[in-house]
């Protein structure tokens, strides 16, 4: 999706004080969307031109729900202890924890393997950002092939989408994917952590903005029809994804 540069602005909310990001679309977004993201950022998303007023107002609509969201996604990060990357470290792989082993051994070669049900990183260097980096490349290498299988059972049911999309990795801070006009699918490589449920229903959500640029009810219908408990699987995701990036 293309935006325009964000701008900030906020609202109170009883004695808090609720800052949050507004991003223009000129492409899609034809209402007021608000997305509250793990990290605690409030990102509401706007037609193009609409005033701070309109914005201010739809917001404090929300108020409540954004206030909830806030409390929920702060009481998880209490839990979420920095990673170390050390030996007996829990990952996350299509939804299941594996146990990270580090080694150094010059016998095997240098990299990540999903060996006996873990994690195992073997790397000259023992350093935190050694390790995160070979971890980080297997993620996506990972991720470029889950992510084109699942597409292709998607595309089974898919059946209003005319040409194979070509997928695109990107690490984002706000989105799981997006699309683009083209048909260009954009893929957060952090989505491989999550089950394979999640996944479909990214690549599924974006495969109907391919049709439908907007969240009209035609939007929702196309969602329905292929994952008729999309909602569900979207709120596991939500409250899964604390977990999923090593940013917080």
């Amino acid at each position: 999706m293309n935006t325009l540069p964000e701008r900030k602005l906020s609202i109170v909310y009883g004695d808090e004080i609720i800052d949050f990001e507004v991003l223009e679309s000129p492409s899609r977004t034809q209402k007021i969307l608000i997305k509250v993201y793990a990290d605690c950022r409030v990102v509401v998303s706007t037609p193009l031109n609409t005033d701070d007023q309109t914005i201010i107002e739809a917001v404090k609509q929300r108020s409540r729900w954004i206030y909830k969201q806030l409390r929920e996604f702060r009481e998880q990060s209490r839990f979420i202890t920095p990673r170390k990357y050390k030996s007996g470290e829990s990952h996350f792989y299509l939804g299941k924890q594996y146990q990270l082993k580090v080694i150094h051994d010059d016998t095997k070669p240098k990299g990540v393997k999903l060996l006996r049900g873990r994690l195992e990183v073997n790397t000259l260097d023992m350093g935190l950002e050694s390790i995160k980096s070979y971890l980080n490349e297997w993620y996506r290498i990972r991720a470029k092939v889950i992510f084109e299988a699942r597409l292709q059972h998607i595309l089974e049911q898919a059946l209003w989408v005319e040409n194979y999309p070509d997928i695109r990795l990107m690490t984002m801070r706000t989105q799981w994917g997006n699309c683009s006009p083209s048909g260009l699918l954009t893929l957060n490589p952090h989505l491989v952590k999550a089950p394979t449920i999640c996944i479909d229903y990214v690549i599924l959500h974006e495969l109907c903005h391919l049709v439908e640029h907007n969240h009209s009810e035609r939007f929702y219908q196309l969602l329905n029809q292929v994952m008729p408990d999309w909602e569900v699987v979207k709120e596991r995701l939500d409250n899964m994804a604390v977990k999923f990036f090593d940013i917080l």
